[in-house]
């Protein structure tokens, strides 16, 4: 049986996966010289990405955001499964942010105004790690278990 995600999961997944589906299918048209700029960013915040050739990696990057994206839209995804692409696409997002020279004040988190548009990941981020926190199981599971430990028993998951 195919487990649709929770009400209160719908609105952060449908706004983030078009949100990063949309980034996606710009990027992977995207010409060379917007290539070489998303490059040469990554390249500064990750020393390793430099040995890729610009084009490649903005594809690379372009099909990772479509399939993060579509992960998020799709409803028959579980959103643990949903909520780890996530957070493992945000979390090199936040590192760029980090780690990119200008990009936040001296001694501070806080975003330069150059900055702005790559802080606004760590709203991806506290999604992603969000939807990890989601309970295992199914909603008919986690409801009979309520009902049952709610009466005073104790159950298999030791309540």
């Amino acid at each position: 049986m195919m487990q649709l995600p929770e009400p209160r999961d719908v609105a952060p997944r449908l706004a983030s996966g078009a949100f990063i589906l949309n980034a996606g299918l710009t990027m992977w048209k995207s010409d060379r010289e917007a290539a070489e700029a998303v490059h040469g960013m990554a390249s500064a915040a990750y020393p390793f990405l430099a040995q890729l050739p610009p084009e490649r990696f903005t594809r690379l990057l372009a099909a990772s955001e479509i399939a993060v994206g579509a992960t998020l839209l799709a409803p028959f995804v579980p959103t643990r499964l949903a909520g780890a692409a996530l957070t493992g696409f945000a979390g090199g997002l936040v590192g760029l942010y980090l780690r990119l020279p200008g990009m936040h004040r001296p001694g501070s988190l806080r975003p330069t105004q150059d900055g702005l548009p790559l802080a606004k990941d760590a709203w991806l981020l506290g999604m992603g790690l969000g939807f990890l926190c989601v309970p295992c199981g199914s909603r008919a599971h986690r409801e009979q278990h309520r009902r049952h430990c709610h009466r005073g028993r104790r159950c298999h998951w030791g309540h």
